[in-house]
């Protein structure tokens, strides 16, 4: 989307809630049976999605643009979404939730203590590692329910990093292009470095799906140059 005003982004989270709203969740009572490998990870990543996203609402509403804070709703109200098929899907297998995970604790803390520019950079982190990871839930989990909750989740994620993206090239754009490079190939480093703690926490898992370790942080340390070029 070109527009520098947030329009386009609420009619487009607009649309996806109409259209998740049509749609209706996905069939529960057929089950799930997850390799334990594969349970342990989602549990995990439902824990990362489970944030209230209070913070940076607050964050939005005080940068002045209404249209940005709205859009900012929309898109944390996606996310708790996300933690909800996550949690249904983990119940249909009769697998429970966890309260929470280091990696998740240690996000959290980065996020809140830092402001909008700087949150939305580690926010992202963990948005293009989702893309690659809910890709592989979809394409290598051995039931269809799994593959159809994480391919509804892709879809989102999808949607969510030209989002920030557009966000971030506004917000860098005062920044002189020496320190723009500087800021986007800092955060390429901080993304391969998550990308390589994701792949070694969730190893067993990336396996089974038919990925790898080594795959999983190659594809998305490569997916990062042109979401890096997006932002400058």
């Amino acid at each position: 989307m070109g527009t520098t005003t947030y329009g386009d982004w609420i009619r487009d989270f607009e649309a996806a809630r109409r259209e998740r709203a049509e749609r209706g969740d996905p069939d529960w009572r057929t089950g799930v049976e997850q390799h334990p490998a594969i349970r342990r990870s989602v549990q995990r990543f439902q824990v990362g999605e489970d944030g209230d996203g209070a913070g940076l609402i607050t964050k939005a509403e005080a940068a002045g643009d209404a249209e940005y804070a709205s859009a900012v709703r929309m898109f944390v109200a996606e996310e708790r979404n996300h933690a909800r098929l996550l949690a249904l899907l983990l119940a249909s297998g009769g697998a429970p939730l966890i309260s929470s995970h280091w990696s998740d604790r240690i996000f959290v803390a980065l996020r809140r203590a830092l402001g909008l520019r700087l949150e939305l950079l580690v926010l992202m982190i963990a948005e293009v590692v989702a893309l690659r990871y809910y890709r592989a839930l979809r394409d290598g989990a051995g039931d269809a329910l799994t593959r159809e909750v994480a391919g509804r989740i892709l879809a989102d994620e999808e949607r969510h990093v030209p989002f920030h993206c557009h966000r971030l090239r506004r917000a860098l754009r005062p920044l002189p292009p020496p320190v723009r490079v500087l800021v986007t190939s800092g955060w390429r480093a901080a993304l391969a470095a998550a990308a390589l703690v994701v792949a070694v926490d969730h190893g067993p898992a990336l396996r089974r799906l038919g990925v790898g370790r080594f795959r999983f942080a190659r594809e998305v340390v490569r997916s990062s140059g042109p979401i890096a070029a997006t932002m400058r």
